[in-house]
């Protein structure tokens, strides 16, 4: 059984993949409240719940996963890697997070 991996892209490449494929979710993994001050977009799934949320995103291709500076999303993307029912998934993590925008 192969074991799915990701792959780190910036947050340029990100806001390219979301708006030239429609198979493809943003999910950002910080708190709401930070969400809510500043986003990038997507599904607001806070680290703690993405476990219990996986049907929110299952039926995308490709999955991005973002945070404030990479550190979450990086915990979040190597438990996407974690479902072998998402061995056909890409999963993204977007490296140095949304502070690489500032």
């Amino acid at each position: 059984m192969t074991k799915n991996t990701y792959s780190d892209i910036s947050l340029s490449q990100m806001q390219e993949i979301i708006r030239k494929r429609s198979d493809a979710v943003l999910v950002d993994v910080r708190e709401v409240w930070e969400f809510e001050e500043f986003n990038e977009g997507g599904l607001n799934i806070p680290l703690a719940e993405i476990r219990e949320k996986r049907e929110l995103v299952s039926r995308y291709k490709t999955i991005i996963v973002i945070c404030t500076n990479g550190v979450r999303s990086k915990v979040a993307a190597m438990d996407y890697c974690r479902i072998s029912e998402w061995n056909d998934k890409v999963i993204l993590h977007v490296k140095g997070g949304i502070i690489e925008s500032e």
